[in-house]
């Protein structure tokens, strides 16, 4: 099985001097937590994307984790997370089948979640990604803030990373040329039934200020 850990966007949102997996939560960076999360997994394989200018300083933070067995590998990443992910999968050597797509920035997230992914992988799902219920009413507005539609609330999920597929499947998609916000649409796009699994509150996102707030609570918290 191989991860790429995508960790190349600026963070601008969080408001730091530098790209966000490069800041530290309670004294480590986001993007050492992210990868020694992945890695208790079982991980044949893990490439990590970073913006150019920081990959040797990526490879000196992850290096020193990297388990005995196991190809680490980091590479550039792109203007856009489509073309970061497609740097990942394209560091993968060809015996990699199935692979798990994972933001640096949920560097929280427990091995369960990875587990879960897999095991629905396992049991023949072209994709699988983690989720949870949403728990506020969500409205569907047009363009003059008039509502549409109301979905229900008990269909619908807040996504997570690890996002799991196939990966002929996954490099299929990504070949297609569409953009999107994650790997999931691109994998629903070409017609694929995608498996949503148990998410956790632990795999929030770091994007703000009040996101790392949080983080080194929890933190705190365990």
């Amino acid at each position: 099985m191989g991860v790429v850990v995508v960790a190349a966007g600026s963070g601008t949102r969080l408001g730091a001097e530098r790209p966000k997996a490069f800041v530290e939560v309670v004294g480590t960076t986001i993007l050492e937590r992210a990868v020694a999360g992945v890695l208790e997994a079982a991980v044949d394989e893990l490439v990590v994307v970073v913006p150019e200018d920081l990959v040797a300083e990526a490879t000196g933070l992850v290096d020193p984790l990297r388990p005995e067995g196991v190809d680490v590998t980091v590479v550039a990443g792109g203007a856009h997370r489509t073309d970061s992910v497609a740097a990942g999968l394209a560091a993968l050597s060809d015996a990699i089948a199935v692979v798990l797509v994972h933001d640096a920035a949920r560097c929280l997230t427990p091995v369960v979640v990875f587990e879960r992914v897999l095991a629905a992988l396992a049991a023949g799902a072209a994709g699988a990604i983690p989720g949870v219920p949403v728990v506020d009413t969500i409205k569907v507005v047009d363009a003059g803030g008039v509502i549409t539609a109301t979905p229900l609330r008990d269909s619908l999920r807040a996504v997570q990373t690890p996002q799991g597929f196939d990966r002929a499947v996954l490099t299929a998609a990504h070949a297609s040329g569409a953009a999107a916000t994650d790997d999931a649409a691109l994998v629903e796009a070409l017609g694929h039934d995608v498996i949503v699994v148990e998410g956790d509150a632990l795999a929030l996102k770091i994007t703000t200020v009040d996101d790392l707030a949080r983080a080194e609570r929890l933190l705190s918290d365990h």
